[in-house]
């Protein structure tokens, strides 16, 4: 589960600003808090601001960071750092995140010189009540590391060692991302190095993060047939007018028609690859285009493709899911949230987006109740006022986000304000009791003088 995010030097936040699960000292709602006797953890968080404030910034970098630890610093790195000041290119750029996984509690992070293309430090971290145990380090501007002084196994001390000193010098490279290449044998044979693995695996596997513009599922689950009643009930939950579904068989001919003929050669050779590789083993592909869905089996060589169409109340026909409305489109990509079991944290910038605002407000509903007896989070930015209910939420699931006047962003929680009870949190919002909103200027400031 996420703890919590900490960025600082990262395209609108100037000093480090964080995002946190941890529960503050609401009394209501409890049912849907995590505890444990470390830690209290909330599994929803809502952040409110106006455009251009900084909202969907705070989801690029936890992509932004989430991809540079799995993979590489993505495109266009060497000018996200805060440009609010131009001291700024020549500084640091801050990334951490604490985790729990299972019954440890982890804080892992980098700094960088973005416009450079640079780490400077590294560090892993065990955190407990008592103390902070220090997994790895890395002073990268000095040539020096440090690893825990508490490992009894002497030859995974020897191997740490090596492997560190290997890259002690090379500022391109991160060590939790250099351990977890090839070294399979590696975490077979030394336990006590499961922390690398594992949160290594955590931010590629349960760091499910989505943008406005993309699918945030690919409706694999609709392909289990045992799954076919929870996910009927699921969507007449939402008033779509969708009753059932059917898995239909198409061709690959169907799905690729629009496709870039790039793409389309990729995705051919990949099936050509995987059908004439194991032919007595199976394989399965999911295909998801913006209003597309395609599932691919390959057994003993043979490959077939399924889609799935949508029943209607009150229609003998079926419905391709490109033939649905954006909102209904949005929610059925939502239900991955709700039916997936495997406790990720979900970040969704622009929840509401093509949604009307009951239905942005019943999925919240829905996703709390879940939140009950599950451990996914879900963190979400969104404009809708309506959310900002305190018989919806708790005070300390709501956080906005400001821009000053020199563009730098502010994050801050409600848990800061002393609201009672009765608020109506909502119209204050908009009033701009909580900052996070539009101020406009007058483009035409005689206008309406007369009437």
């Amino acid at each position: 589960m996420l703890i919590r995010f900490k960025v600082g030097n990262f395209k609108s936040f100037g000093d480090v600003q964080e995002i946190s699960m941890l529960a503050g000292k609401v009394q209501n709602k409890s049912e849907r808090v995590y505890k444990d006797e470390k830690i209290k953890l909330l599994k929803y968080a809502q952040i409110f601001g106006a455009n251009a404030s900084g909202k969907s910034n705070m989801v690029e970098a936890l992509d932004f960071f989430r991809d540079t630890v799995i993979d590489k610093f993505p495109d266009g790195y060497s000018y996200l750092y805060n440009k609010c000041s131009s001291l700024n290119k020549n500084k640091t750029s801050y990334f951490e995140i604490e985790i729990k996984i299972e019954d440890k509690y982890y804080a892992y992070g980098f700094e960088a010189l973005l416009n450079e293309g640079k780490f400077t430090s590294e560090w892993l971290f065990e955190l407990d009540n008592k103390k902070e145990t220090i997994i790895f380090s890395r002073d990268i501007l000095a040539s020096t590391y440090a690893i825990n002084t508490e490992i009894k196994d002497e030859e995974l001390i020897k191997r740490l060692n090596i492997y560190l000193q290997d890259i002690e010098k090379d500022y391109s490279v991160l060590f939790l991302k250099n351990i977890n290449t090839n070294k399979k044998e590696f975490f077979e044979t030394f336990k006590e190095a499961l922390p690398l693995q594992n949160v290594f695996d955590w931010l590629r596997r349960k760091l499910d993060i989505n943008y406005p513009d993309q699918p945030v599922s690919l409706y694999s689950y609709f392909a289990h047939k045992s799954n076919i009643n929870q996910i009927v009930e699921a969507i007449k939950a939402f008033s779509t007018g969708i009753i059932d579904y059917k898995i239909i068989e198409t061709t690959m001919d169907t799905f690729l028609k629009n496709v870039p003929i790039d793409l389309k050669n990729k995705i051919l050779a990949d099936i050509e690859k995987a059908s004439s590789q194991q032919k007595d083993a199976e394989h399965n592909f999911v295909l998801r285009g913006d209003r597309e869905f395609i599932m691919i089996s390959i057994v003993e060589g043979n490959i077939k493709c399924e889609t799935i169409q949508f029943e209607h109340e009150n229609s003998d026909n079926l419905f391709l899911l490109s033939e649905e409305s954006d909102g209904t489109a949005r929610i059925l990509d939502l239900l991955e949230i709700l039916l997936n079991n495997s406790n990720k944290v979900f970040v969704i910038d622009e929840i509401d987006r093509c949604l009307h605002p009951q239905l942005t407000r019943k999925f919240i509903e829905i996703f709390l109740e879940y939140a009950k007896g599950h451990n996914t989070q879900l963190i979400v930015t969104t404009h809708e006022s309506r959310l900002l209910d305190l018989d919806l939420v708790r005070r300390d699931e709501i956080w906005f986000i400001e821009k000053s006047n020199c563009g730098n962003s502010k994050v801050y929680s409600l848990e800061e304000y002393n609201t009672r009870f009765d608020q109506r949190v909502d119209k204050a919002y908009l009033d701009g009791r909580y900052g996070g909103i539009p101020i406009f200027n007058k483009i035409f400031p005689n206008i309406g003088e007369d009437l």
